[in-house]
């Protein structure tokens, strides 16, 4: 019998549920720094970022939705205890991640309309958890991460247009880098496909039911199409950025995102990275803080039936450790894409294991031999990448 067809707004909610989780605090800090770092070369490591993450993000949302097991699900099935073992690693680093989403939803609002930064963290958490305590939490989340996607988007897009940035340069740079920095590449890696964003969108497709061989096609576009959103707002700050570090001017240190947009678009780019910052962190939080807890409540009956308060006790262990230990460093947002890189190795074997020696857990459906090829690239990639920061990653914290 053939599946119904998935409602679009449930493919599109996964779709940015993916996307936006990727596009946090951590995510604009990292491509700010970066870009200052790199100019025009930057490029080159987004280009090569986004290749490897359609490769990772095919193969992970085809496995998960085909099987319709979420990956601690299919951990245990490959090795007993493998699942438990991924779960710890990706809660783990979803907390570390949470705590500078909510520390950015601060910042956000101050720039925004002048809050304290303690007051925007605390009040952008309680609307994140005042959505999980709704009837219909599951829509109301697909709807809000749609929303807050676009307008983020339109913002930066903006900031990148004002900002006339030297387009030839950063073109040239795809094809022909300066430099090529293997942190940054991994970072970027694992900023928007590490950790507990690589499994946000295909856990929640898998939550929604929209799973099984019948909904192939309807998987594969939502993790193509969502990785290419992620690309999309990564190029256009980058962009906007590139803009301002070409012209001269020196990044403030302290908030170096919100000094490029003020540059490039006066008061109104200063509002602009408000906006942009609150939206990214409001929609992290609740892509971290929903996969994270997907990550536990298959482990017991008890803990599914009550995932939603779950999630709103993640979500208040993140805010507290804001409020007491202070906004998230720099260096711990850098830090905390880097390690998720570098736990992303994990995962993706299991999830090429079972499609490559488990055809069991997939029911019915043969795994496409190129699909599976692809991934074991990407996997490969990862592991060198992974090997490659590991000195740069050390030397954050000297």
């Amino acid at each position: 019998m053939t599946p119904a067809p998935p409602q679009r707004a449930t493919v599109a909610g996964a779709m940015f549920l993916m996307a936006t989780s990727a596009i946090g605090p951590g995510f604009i800090t990292q491509t700010t720094q970066f870009t200052a770092q790199l100019g025009a070369a930057f490029a080159f490591a987004i280009t090569v970022s986004i290749v490897v993450d359609i490769a990772l993000q095919l193969n992970v949302w085809r496995v998960i939705g085909v099987s319709g097991l979420r990956a601690q699900d299919l951990g245990n099935r490959v090795l007993p205890g493998m699942g438990y073992l991924l779960a710890f690693f990706v809660v783990l680093g979803g907390l570390v991640f949470n705590i500078g989403n909510v520390a950015g939803a601060g910042l956000g609002a101050n720039a925004m309309v002048g809050a304290s930064p303690v007051v925007g963290g605390a009040s952008t958490a309680l609307i994140a958890i005042a959505i999980f305590l709704s009837r219909r939490a599951g829509v109301a989340m697909d709807r809000i991460v749609v929303l807050l996607g676009f307008l983020m988007i339109a913002m930066t897009g903006y900031v990148a247009i004002v900002s006339d940035p030297p387009v030839g340069d950063a073109l040239r740079n795809v094809v022909l880098p300066e430099r090529v920095d293997f942190l940054a590449i991994t970072t970027l890696v694992g900023g928007t496909v590490g950790g507990y964003i690589t499994y946000a969108g295909a856990h929640r497709l898998v939550d929604a039911g929209v799973r099984g061989p019948g909904h192939v096609d309807d998987i594969s576009r939502a993790s193509i199409t969502g990785v290419l959103v992620t690309g999309l707002m990564r190029a256009l700050l980058f962009l906007a950025v590139l803009g301002v570090v070409a012209a001269g001017v020196t990044l403030d240190p302290r908030n170096p995102t919100a000094s490029a947009f003020r540059s490039a678009a006066g008061e109104f780019g200063l509002r602009a990275f408000g906006v942009v910052l609150w939206a990214a962190a409001i929609t992290s939080v609740i892509g971290a803080s929903y996969t994270s807890v997907s990550f536990l409540t298959s482990f017991h009956a008890g803990l599914e039936r009550r995932r939603n308060l779950l999630v709103v006790g993640f979500i208040a262990v993140s805010t507290l450790a804001f409020v007491f230990a202070g906004a998230a460093p720099v260096p711990l947002l850098i830090f905390a894409g880097a390690f998720n890189g570098l736990i992303l190795p994990l995962g993706l074997a299991v999830v090429l294991w079972v499609a490559v020696r488990r055809p069991d857990l997939m029911g019915s459906y043969r795994y496409p031999r190129w699909l599976a090829a692809v991934g074991v690239a990407g996997w490969l990639v990862t592991i060198y990448l992974g090997l490659r920061s590991l000195g740069g990653l050390v030397a954050i914290f000297e």
